[in-house]
């Protein structure tokens, strides 16, 4: 079971923003990562194995993340997830801009919030 009570706990690092403002964050780049997926698999491209790997590999890594951190409340077992996880979305942007620009642009904003979530992690980590 997810223990948010236990995160509440916690001595949050400098820059946490309130609890709220995530539902909505990932809501809005779960879209974007959807509409991306589409985008790639739409054009026609013999060379798209990796990227569907690379996209396969950070999705797996994005859902495994809340279980890790919430439910074995392992904070370095986490950040090494999330680092991780920043690696593939860099593989998978880099392959998806190659074959469709736009596909990897909306990812973008992704990567730019996992590095914050990396950064509150890492300072969880530190921390606690």
């Amino acid at each position: 079971m997810l223990d948010y009570i236990w995160y509440f706990s916690l001595t949050k690092p400098y820059l946490t923003p309130p609890a709220w403002i995530f539902a909505p964050v990932w809501s809005f780049l779960y879209l974007t990562i959807a509409f991306s997926f589409v985008l790639y698999f739409l054009k026609k491209d013999e060379n798209k194995g990796l990227g569907y790997l690379y996209f396969l590999v950070q999705m797996i890594l994005n859902l495994i993340w809340t279980p890790v951190f919430f439910g074995t409340k392992n904070i370095l077992l986490a950040l090494i997830v999330i680092i991780l996880m920043d690696v593939f979305i860099i593989l998978t942007i880099k392959k998806f801009y190659e074959v469709r620009k736009f596909a990897g642009l909306i990812l973008i904003p992704y990567l730019i919030w996992t590095l914050f979530a990396t950064y509150l992690n890492f300072g969880y980590f530190i921390l606690n």
